[in-house]
């Protein structure tokens, strides 16, 4: 966002124009701060930063542990689900149906995740993004409750359906939190907001492996404990979140209410009404470009030509993200670390490592995005990416062939995990917050959230297969993936720190014959 304006650029519109009701200024004291539309340019203000934390804690971190904390127990619910079988059908299970059973249990997730994708676009708009927030932590606390009881109750399918809410919870964050999160912000810190759902994600698995030790809730009998033990933090911060204010963006462009745009827009900046000069003139920019006169459904954004572009970029970054192998990756890495000389335990807490380095770098990346932008840290992160990737599969072919080929793939892990955590991790779940308007952007994040869920179960349900039919290459078929995304980002990845969306969508507009990245950035952030 450039300079702010003069007064004038206000003031010389007639009153009927004028898109905001006329508050009257307050008086100042000279222990006050004189802040003016003239030195304003917006920044952390305390709901703002209430909003990062209660929808980091509530809804983005327990996405996060219901992925990592299912592996540790799997054993011992699975004899639950036989145990379960026996005394209510006088029913044995084979391996085979037990196996068939756990892999409904993880896969519902996925489903629930890949639905949630989809609603959250209706939710978003028909809701609000703050009530659409509350309701992601509404089924969060539900599938909580279910996985606390479903042991009391014998019964398997309340643990299913504890899954299918949870996944349910988790597709509509991934769509709905990261966008709530930048239209709050001022442009000059979308990117560290929309860092806080990503990081989230990243503490809730290292949280969920964490509790999953033996000497905290890993013991057999508590495992209904350790898959709802998240929600202590979803019911603390579900009262909080009415606190917060609603989208200004959302109010403003969408459902065309200025007085509580305003209204909501300097409760969240903390500043008088009238010094909103900037934002609310960005504001009217926004509406005039159209972004907000139909409803945007999310088929309608398939058949816009000049949105193609962009809704590709962000598809591809976040199925991107799941196809690099990430899983696959901490699949292996207890392995890896084993044949390092770790003991099992030890094996554990190096991939508890793992999933410390990936909250390190969601917090560097605070620093990193306003400092060298989304572009070269995403194009670095995915280049980086796939080389080690393809130096991992080469060392696991020869580990058990040269006695030092171990170290240098635990070293590869770690550095794979690292250069993730740097860019294809956090970026993909905020891109489309900046690259589409109020109007589509709901649809555009529920299309890059499905696509992000749908890379996710293509992952697991074909690197099993994948690695039995051919093993440590599997790894090869990840570093390709990944190359292949390098090269279509570069191509036309523009950056967008510093960009209106609406200067995003005009560098996009004419699909594969735009030339984005001919325009020079001159932006700051």
């Amino acid at each position: 966002m450039g300079e702010p304006r003069e007064h004038s650029t206000l003031f010389a519109e007639p009153l009927s124009r004028r898109s905001f009701p006329i508050i009257s200024q307050p008086i100042t004291t000279e222990h006050q701060h004189l802040t003016t539309s003239h030195d304003y340019k917006g920044g952390w203000s305390f709901y703002l930063v209430l909003a990062g934390i209660v929808t980091t804690l509530g809804s983005s971190l327990p996405v996060g542990y219901n992925i990592g904390v299912v592996n540790t127990p799997a054993e011992v619910i699975k004899r639950f689900c036989n145990e379960s079988f026996i005394t209510r059908y006088d029913v044995v299970l084979s391996e085979q149906w037990l196996n068939v059973l756990w892999s409904s249990v993880v896969s519902i997730f996925i489903v629930g995740g890949c639905t949630g994708s989809i609603l959250g676009a209706v939710l978003a708009n028909n809701l609000g993004r703050k009530m659409a927030t509350v309701v992601t932590n509404v089924l969060s606390a539900a599938g909580a409750l279910l996985f606390l009881l479903c042991q009391r109750a014998n019964s398997v399918e309340m643990l299913i359906l504890g899954r299918l809410l949870v996944g349910l919870s988790g597709g509509l964050t991934t769509s709905i939190v990261p966008m709530y999160l930048t239209e709050l912000a001022p442009l000059r810190l979308t990117g560290a907001m929309g860092v806080a759902c990503p990081m989230g994600v990243n503490v809730g698995v290292l949280v969920g492996q964490v509790m999953g030790l033996d000497f905290i809730l890993g013991r057999n009998e508590d495992w209904p404990y350790l898959l709802s033990v998240y929600a202590i933090l979803v019911i603390i911060c579900l009262p909080l979140l009415f606190l917060l204010p609603e989208s200004p963006k959302y109010l403003f462009v969408v459902k065309k209410n200025e007085e509580r745009a305003l209204k909501e827009l300097s409760r969240l900046r903390g500043v008088s009404p009238s010094v909103l000069v900037e934002d609310m003139e960005a504001l009217r920019e926004e509406e005039r470009s159209g972004a907000g006169e139909r409803a945007w459904r999310v088929l309608r954004l398939l058949r816009e030509p000049a949105l193609r572009l962009p809704l590709l970029l962000t598809c591809a970054m976040q199925a991107g993200q799941q196809t690099s192998g990430i899983n696959a990756v901490f699949y292996y890495s207890q392995t890896i670390f084993k044949q390092a000389g770790l003991s099992v335990k030890n094996s554990q807490y190096a991939t508890i490592g793992c999933g410390f380095i990936n909250v390190c770098t969601a917090v560097l990346m605070l620093k990193l995005l306003p400092m060298y932008g989304r572009r070269p840290l995403l194009l670095g992160s995915i280049f980086s990416a796939s080389v080690i990737l393809a130096v991992l599969a080469v060392c696991m072919i020869f580990m058990n062939v040269v006695s030092w080929m171990p170290y240098v793939c635990m070293i590869a892990v770690l550095s794979y995990v690292l250069v993730y955590g740097l860019g294809l991790g956090p970026i993909p779940y905020f891109i489309a917050s900046e690259i589409f308007e109020v109007g589509p952007r709901p649809a555009g994040m529920a299309w890059g959230s499905l696509a992000n869920w749908g890379g996710n179960f293509l992952v697991g349900m074909s690197f099993p297969s994948m690695r039995e039919a051919i093993g440590p290459y599997s790894f090869l078929v990840f570093s390709a993936i990944t190359a292949l995304l390098f090269v279509f980002q570069k191509m036309y990845f523009p950056e967008t720190r510093g960009k209106t969306p609406a200067q995003i969508t005009q560098l996009c507009s004419r699909g594969f014959q735009s030339k984005p990245l001919l325009v020079q950035d001159n932006s700051h952030v």
